[in-house]
């Protein structure tokens, strides 16, 4: 007999990672992403730094306030505090419950150039038990679309949304409630409104093919991109622009059923990410079928990390300012984030 998952469980699961308004913080850069951060900063590249920074990140007071959940990267799920009280206990403590990212990377797509595809499907069905035990409750995999002059291909995009429900397959087997997330990179120097048609097309490509892979659409996250222009575009949208756009791109592709969206930043400014998740909730509440969150890193992480330095007497000054962006993602989530509040 096949084992039925429990959909009270992972129900439960999302229902606490969202309550009172709160999201996600994403926590899960590879060691390599990490390391290109820390470079950046001049932050010694060694698994102590990054254990010190990921301490910093569990230990703040008050994320709780905000943060529902963190995903965490298979470094990181495995390390402990300086007093050897491993980080998934502090979370937990913290009543914060701790999330695994466990794709392993997008790689070049042979015979496919400038497009990715996200592995790490191999002996994933044992990992999420280890992880399970570990205490982690939900997963993340991320593919990556990137818009060019001949992409994205509909090859690339069938691909990725292959793996992203085969992974979510085993995901809701396991009791582990999947957040899918197809980013449609902001790299670029394309308009809205390609945007909008890519992110629609790979929305309903992957719905479609989630439904063939019988996923449970009530019991999954999406996390999207929001609709933007490219980062190389000289146009800029105004804030009220994206959410609309972002808005309508979502209402014609996902399904009802899904019961949270929770964006992720995609190198979005933290104030910008701010801003456009508030409008999209804000100007478009009574329209929306589902509860839309975030899931952002860089937008709540970036600030308090140029302020660390790697220095232990920063840590202090770096954990106030990562609650302070935690709390100001989590107004933005229920359409009170003002940019008064930035000062």
């Amino acid at each position: 007999m096949e084992q039925q998952m429990n959909k009270q469980l992972l129900k439960d699961t999302i229902g606490q990672l969202f309550a009172n308004g709160k999201g996600l913080l994403a926590m899960d850069e590879s060691n390599a992403t990490c390391n290109k951060r820390f470079a950046a900063e001049g932050i010694p590249q060694t698994i102590e730094m990054r254990r010190k920074y990921r301490e910093l990140i569990v230990t703040t007071t008050g994320l709780n306030e905000s943060l529902g959940g963190a995903i965490l990267y298979d470094e990181t799920i495995r390390q402990q505090t300086n007093d050897g009280i491993p980080f998934t206990d502090v979370l937990m403590k913290a009543g914060i419950i701790p999330g695994i990212k466990v794709d392993t990377g997008a790689k070049p797509m042979a015979g496919f150039p400038n497009e990715k595809i996200t592995e790490g499907l191999d002996g994933l069905r044992e990992r999420l038990a280890e992880y399970k035990q570990m205490g982690a409750r939900f997963a993340k995999w991320r593919a990556v679309i990137t818009i060019g002059t001949h992409t994205p291909t509909i090859t690339a995009i069938k691909a990725n949304v292959h793996a992203l429900s085969r992974y979510a397959a085993l995901c809701q087997e396991a009791d582990i409630v999947p957040i899918v997330e197809p980013e449609v990179l902001m790299t670029g120097n394309h308009t809205m409104q390609q945007c909008y048609d890519v992110t629609e097309q790979v929305l309903k490509t992957l719905f479609y093919q989630l439904y063939q892979f019988n996923i449970d659409m009530e019991e999954m996250i999406l996390k999207p991109n929001m609709v933007i222009v490219g980062t190389e575009s000289t146009i800029k949208n105004s804030v009220d622009e994206v959410a609309e756009a972002t808005v309508n791109c979502l209402l014609a592709s996902v399904p009802a059923s899904v019961p949270v969206i929770a964006f992720l930043s995609g190198g979005q400014a933290p104030e910008d990410a701010a801003a456009h998740l508030n409008a999209i909730n804000k100007n478009f509440k009574d329209r929306l079928p589902w509860i839309v969150s975030f899931s952002f890193a860089r937008a709540i992480q970036q600030p308090a990390l140029d302020l660390w330095k790697g220095q232990q007497a920063n840590v202090e000054e770096a954990q106030k300012l990562l609650c302070s962006r935690a709390k100001l993602a989590a107004a933005a989530r229920t359409g009170n984030y003002t940019v008064a509040m930035e000062k």
